[in-house]
């Protein structure tokens, strides 16, 4: 790792990228699950507008104290840029007891940057945020079809719960619960 990647939580400067990410990432992961109009319209002008005030409240006015938004960062060309970043707290399931059980809402990086560590240090830095939190487990949905956050969590020793849904993406998408034991 380069002395030049950091976790920190993230910064109203940093919505633009993380939108962009957000949408590159998708994209990537869920691309080949979606109807070619539907993965289109993700990445329209209508869905950015929307992504961008999704993350603006969420650093400016969080569900909870326990909510975050962290990037990961690298020294590209010279410059510290925003490369991916992860979203967590509470678990909102109804199965679920949000007092000790969290959730991982979202993480993603850079297409063009995975298998640099990106993605392990922003799981690391989460995992830390929840476990000095009071949390003892983290979820998160995936698509049941192999995608590359599936394999990374399960590569991290994250398994699947049992629990299940589908969500509609132009077409239903079956989803499964992967969950990982924190608490130290």
């Amino acid at each position: 790792m380069s002395s030049a990647q950091f976790v920190r939580p993230a910064r109203a400067a940093d919505v633009d990228t993380v939108v962009d990410l957000q949408v590159a990432s998708w994209r990537a992961v869920y691309g080949e699950l979606l109807p070619a109009e539907v993965a289109e319209e993700m990445s329209g002008d209508q869905a950015r507008e929307s992504f961008r005030e999704q993350w603006t409240t969420a650093l400016e006015s969080p569900p909870t104290s326990k909510h975050r938004l962290v990037v990961a960062t690298d020294e590209v060309g010279g410059e510290r840029t925003v490369v991916g970043f992860a979203a967590f707290g509470p678990a909102g399931d109804p199965d679920l007891w949000p007092a000790k059980d969290a959730e991982l809402f979202a993480l993603h990086v850079d297409p063009e940057r995975v298998r640099q560590g990106h993605g392990s240090r922003l799981l690391n830095a989460c995992v830390d945020h929840l476990v000095e939190g009071g949390f003892g487990t983290v979820h998160v949905w995936t698509p049941e079809e192999d995608n590359a956050l599936r394999s990374f969590v399960e590569a991290s020793g994250w398994r699947v719960d049992g629990a299940r849904r589908e969500i509609d993406m132009g077409r239903l998408v079956p989803m499964v619960r992967l969950h990982a034991a924190i608490s130290e």
